[in-house]
């Protein structure tokens, strides 16, 4: 446990040292952008980290949840341990984000302390970091567009696209075989199943969010083309018409 808290807090000061850095290379730049910055990184980097773990590393999450954790496995949970406090404790300071958001950075960092606290379940905890991280980079991407003033575009289309597609599909659809073979499994301990259970409807809370927006937006677009359509019929019979 000493050690645990060691590594944590190092990887704490990391991060820490990591967000100072860029605000004092991004001086213009104000305090969330150099934030989202950090979070892209830890993305980027848990991405990596995990699916090296998952994919070559091993053992597959899928058939050996509950075992022993790896040096690499605590090693991904102690960096994103130190990024999820780093950032709750961020996101508490300036007020940035709301219930749903802070509940799944508690999550994530109960999720972790525990994995690491019992020295087990650390290969499905990385495969969730997965699953959770693998749409940080279009979501990071979003708001920088929106920033740029850039989002009402092709490109801004094409992250939403992507990112639902991806939540979709690995948070909702892989993290469904995910949860099942936690559950069906007899190794990974009783709490460790509350927590996935616990995450896993924190997902489809987001999904339900998600599906909200993206139909927002497919009906906004639909009746932009459709007084666009209009508005250059009438165009075209003006023209016509001279």
């Amino acid at each position: 446990m000493p050690l645990m808290i060691v590594e944590t807090s190092c990887s704490l000061i990391g991060w820490l040292f990591l967000y100072v850095l860029l605000c004092h290379l991004n001086s213009e730049r104000d305090c969330e952008w150099n934030c989202r910055l950090v979070t892209l990184l830890h993305g980027i980097l848990i991405i990596c980290v995990t699916a090296y773990i998952g994919f070559i590393a091993g053992p597959w999450p899928f058939t050996h949840p509950g075992t022993e954790n790896t040096s690499l496995q605590i090693l991904a949970l102690v960096l994103s341990l130190g990024y999820f406090l780093f950032d709750m404790a961020w996101c508490v300071y300036f007020r940035t984000e709301g219930p749903v958001m802070l509940a799944h950075h508690t999550m994530s960092i109960l999720g972790i302390v525990l994995a690491l606290g019992l020295g087990e379940s650390g290969i499905e905890t990385c495969a969730v970091l997965f699953g959770s991280e693998i749409t940080n980079p279009l979501l990071q991407a979003r708001w920088f567009l929106k920033r740029m003033g850039r989002y009402d575009s092709l490109a801004g289309d094409v992250v939403d696209l992507l990112f639902i597609l991806l939540f979709a599909s690995v948070r909702i659809g892989v993290g469904s075989r995910m949860l099942y073979c936690e559950l069906a499994s007899s190794k990974p301990s009783l709490i460790v199943k509350v927590g996935g259970v616990a995450i896993y409807t924190l997902s489809w809370i987001f999904m339900i969010d998600i599906a909200r927006f993206a139909c927002k937006k497919t009906r906004a677009k639909y009746r932009r083309w459709k007084e666009q359509y209009k508005l250059d019929e009438a165009n075209g019979h003006a023209v016509k018409v001279k």
